[in-house]
């Protein structure tokens, strides 16, 4: 699925217009992208959470050399799957808190 068929079941599923739908989507992933680069966590409950992570200089190999090289640390961005949609995903129910 790319963007503009995730527009068009959105449009569908909540009854808007395409372009309303495409501006919802854009607005809601500049605000995820945008909380994230601040360094903030985003979650969805059910869905996953977004958040930065920082990642180590680290000692690489080149595979066709087989020379070291350094990989300096930097900051990417991570996201974590909720558990109703890894439930989803896989097929299996969500076990219910007591």
């Amino acid at each position: 699925m790319n963007k503009s068929e995730l527009i068009e079941i959105v449009a569908t599923a909540s009854d808007l217009s395409k372009v309303a739908a495409g501006k919802a989507l854009d607005a809601l992933i500049a605000s995820i992208t945008k909380a994230v680069t601040k360094g903030d966590t985003v979650t969805l409950v059910g869905f996953g959470t977004f958040k930065s992570s920082k990642r180590a200089a680290r000692i690489g190999r080149n595979p066709q050399t087989g020379m070291e090289l350094k990989i300096a640390a930097t900051t990417v961005p991570r996201f974590t799957a909720g558990a109703g949609f890894k439930a989803a995903v896989t097929g299996k129910k969500v076990a219910k808190k007591k």
